[in-house]
């Protein structure tokens, strides 16, 4: 196997000269990239997954971050195109990123170009820094800013540090983008184009949706988390409904989500998604209304939707009581 791959490996750097020409595509992804999908699985567990013609992602485990689970809880987007890899987030700790980088090399020998941030969370971007000592150039949204200067990003990284040691540790730092976006914008690598639409504040301010034109394949971020209850925080659950409408109204062929499986079937994956959050806000927002202590609204409230699903019991009564302190400081509205 080894010696099959780098004879594949070595006729690539022939094709420099013809891999922007349209006609050179086919040749190209027969050369360098159509390898049998064992390739792309690490030896460790971490393993590609095919989506569409030269786009993969690797899927998290639907838990909650720790050492145990390497604080693989979150998904990595990975896209091939004729002038090198485009990856969208960077996982939730070091070790995992160069797990990705490794499954990336079974599949070719171009360097990561680019690493797009959804957002800012954690769980996205611990990995960030090795992508950019490889010299990877970071996008993401200006509004990640303000949470990666603040107090809190600061003590989550210090919490990580000792609930996830050691995939998270001293040496783990959290990693700035080399492009702030402030506008929608098309990003353009070895002819393959990506749009990259600033759908925040919803899941968090700096929000950022990527669409590969090619494929028609939509990577969310957290916009969407698909088989578990969404992690919902101190998020704008008004704008992130408004978010999952503009989605829904742009039909999506493929989505790959923050969290879960690729949905194959956007419109109701992003509806279930959308329906959860309207949820809270109508129970929590009838309870705020009228002045009802939170556990008593919890505890009328029907779950049955939801309580089935992986992290129901961890996140949903979370969900539930920010959204009634949001709805609460509001009227209820």
């Amino acid at each position: 196997m080894t010696g099959t791959v780098g004879a594949r490996r070595s006729a690539c750097p022939a094709l420099p000269l013809l891999v922007y020409r349209r006609t050179a595509w086919a040749l190209v992804w027969l050369l360098c990239w159509a390898v049998p999908a064992a390739w792309a699985q690490g030896k460790t567990g971490l393993q590609l997954q095919a989506v569409a013609e030269g786009v993969w992602f690797v899927q998290g485990e639907a838990a909650l971050g720790s050492s145990a689970n390497r604080n693989f809880i979150s998904n990595a987007g990975v896209v091939l195109t004729p002038a090198g890899v485009v990856v969208i987030d960077a996982l939730g700790s070091p070790a995992l990123a160069e797990e990705l980088l490794a499954a990336i090399a079974k599949v070719t020998p171009l360097p990561v170009k680019t690493v797009i941030v959804t957002h800012y969370h954690a769980d996205h971007i611990y990995g960030l820094q090795v992508f950019t000592d490889r010299g990877a150039q970071i996008i993401a949204h200006d509004d990640g800013r303000l949470y990666l200067n603040s107090e809190t990003a600061a003590q989550r990284l210090a919490a990580s540090r000792s609930d996830l040691f050691p995939w998270v540790d001293e040496k783990t730092r959290l990693q700035p983008a080399d492009r702030w976006l402030s506008a929608d914008t098309t990003y353009e690598l070895g002819g393959e184009r990506f749009q990259l639409r600033h759908a925040g504040p919803a899941h968090t301010p700096e929000d950022l949706v990527v669409i590969h034109e090619r494929s028609g394949v939509m990577f969310s971020g957290d916009l969407l988390f698909r088989g578990r209850i969404p992690f919902v925080g101190q998020a704008d659950s008004s704008r992130w409904i408004k978010a999952l409408s503009d989605l829904i109204a742009l039909q999506p062929r493929l989505v790959v989500p923050g969290h879960g499986p690729v949905s194959r079937q956007p419109q109701q994956d992003l509806v279930f998604t959308r329906n959860y959050l309207q949820h809270l806000r109508t129970s929590m927002g009838e309870a705020a209304a009228q002045l009802e202590p939170f556990e008593d609204a919890y505890a009328r409230t029907d779950w049955s939707a939801y309580e089935g699903m992986p992290l129901f019991r961890a996140a949903n009564r979370m969900n539930a009581y920010n959204t009634y302190l949001l709805l609460e400081q509001s009227g209820g509205k």
